[in-house]
């Protein structure tokens, strides 16, 4: 079989963590499978849907690598194929128009209720004349209903196995609010028969909606796909995520700092693991291994602190050049202009980062010293004096290798040399804490390589002056 797979937003609201997994699962499949992978815009719903949404939606999919293969398909385009498939219903009788009030629907429901009974449509409008009724269509508020025969629906989930469905429970349900107003149940079954979808991979809240659009497809005589339901996103407490975490847009992800990459492997791991047993995985190991057998029933669990490590381990992961790229929106402009102090920053605090906002906060000092108390500049067990000694040996050492243009290994054995004769944290503590002006920082050497002796000298001739204070 081809596999061509689709993923089908509604740009009703900005794309979110659970669209996203949707899309990614479809993607790794048709990447495996070596298929088609392709964006259906579900814009039928005039009131809600918005264009800046659905620019979201490509802006996001393309920022994470997630492309289609094949021209977007909006249904915004597609409304008179909807309309001539209504009529060939109406016509054969399959479909009716109902001009039940939402009161005498409600009233209906509410007997039924009472009865100990599942409400449903009990097909008032089933009877009226199919002339009669076209007349009235003209003119009438109304919806068009498919005519449901009772039976038992049964199809083949990829994940979860044979299910079954009773249609006497659904009554006869509401396809269209009119000729040119589809609702989605109908219109996705005519827009994945024309695309040629051949499996639908899609959240598990669909689940209830298979029978339906099986029976919409046999009624008009279209193939039925291959169908298979991701397992809901669940908490910690094992119950439905949290509506704040479900409407986090991918966009508030991207502002935050995490890194595609990162994104794409915590989705990936939401119901699905690889055949061993790891948890940091390329996009290409990720197509390598994905399969659908390897999606699991069970709720997914979102673990944040978990969406933050996997962030760490991939900003490591990167070469320098890459994620200097990737923190030019993190980065004031002047600190980019100075390239190769740029880019020793990122190499020293590269493995320090969780997420790229945090980049600015922690190489700061590079690029301009913070102001720090005297203190700190002295060892434990150290004194003020010591301090200012050895860092005045330090600085005419510093003079001294600048006179003679000496190289980056010369004076970093100098320096170790005074170090083993003074004692390692006299001398290389308050060498680290003027450089930086803070508690934790990368080693003194390799600060000291980062600023140049130019840089170093000034900001040691700055810590002297506050210990002679």
């Amino acid at each position: 079989m081809n596999v061509r797979v689709r993923f089908a937003p509604s740009p009703t609201g900005f794309l979110h963590f659970g669209g996203v997994r949707t899309a990614l699962f479809n993607w790794l499949f048709a990447r495996h499978e070596g298929g088609k992978f392709l964006l259906r815009i579900e814009d039928t719903d005039k009131e809600r849907s918005e264009k800046r949404f659905e620019d979201d939606i490509i802006k996001g999919l393309e920022w994470l690598g997630i492309t289609w293969d094949e021209p977007i398909v909006r249904q915004s385009d597609r409304i008179s194929v909807y309309e001539t498939q209504l009529k060939k219903l109406i016509n054969e009788r399959r479909a009716y128009y109902c001009f039940c009030t939402p009161e005498e629907i409600e009233e209906e429901y509410q007997a039924q209720l009472v009865q100990g009974l599942i409400p449903k449509y009990g097909g008032r409008c089933r009877t009226i004349p199919h002339e009669e009724a076209e007349k009235r269509a003209h003119t009438s508020p109304h919806v068009i209903r498919f005519r449901m025969t009772e039976k038992i629906v049964s199809f083949t989930d990829m994940i979860r196995g044979k299910v079954e469905f009773n249609t006497k429970l659904f009554g006869d349900v509401i396809i269209a609010k009119g000729l040119r107003e589809p609702l989605y149940n109908f219109a996705v079954v005519i827009d994945d028969a024309e695309m040629k979808i051949s499996h639908v991979i899609r959240g598990e809240e669909h689940l209830s909606n298979t029978p339906k659009q099986i029976i919409f497809s046999e009624a008009l005589g279209l193939p039925v796909p291959t169908f298979a339901h991701l397992p809901l996103i669940l908490g910690h407490d094992k119950k439905k995520l949290s509506k704040r975490f479900l409407t986090t847009s991918l966009d508030d992800y991207q502002t935050q700092g995490y890194l595609p990459s990162a994104i794409i492997n915590f989705l990936a791991l939401l119901g699905w693991h690889p055949s061993e047993d790891r948890e940091v995985l390329t996009l290409g190991e990720l197509v390598s291994e994905f399969t659908i057998k390897r999606v699991q029933k069970a709720g997914a669990i979102y673990n944040p602190e978990k969406l933050e490590w996997l962030n760490a381990m991939h900003i490591r992961a990167m070469d320098t050049s890459t994620l200097m790229e990737h923190l030019v929106p993190f980065t004031p402009a002047p600190w980019r202009e100075n390239a190769k102090l740029f880019e020793q920053a990122v190499i020293l605090t590269k493995e320090r980062l969780k997420n790229l906002s945090e980049f600015q906060a922690t190489a700061h000092f590079f690029f301009e010293l913070p102001d720090y108390p005297q203190s700190l500049l002295v060892w434990k067990g150290s004194t003020r004096e010591a301090a200012r000694e050895n860092l005045n040996a330090i600085q005419e050492l510093l003079q001294n290798a600048d006179t003679k243009k000496e190289s980056k290994s010369e004076i970093e054995m100098h320096i170790m040399k005074l170090a083993e004769k003074r004692g390692r944290g006299e001398i290389l503590w308050p060498l680290r804490v003027s450089l930086s002006g803070k508690e934790a920082s990368p080693g003194p050497l390799e600060l000291l390589n980062a600023l140049g002796c130019d840089e170093a000298m000034l900001r040691i001739a700055h810590a002297i002056q506050k210990l002679n204070l």
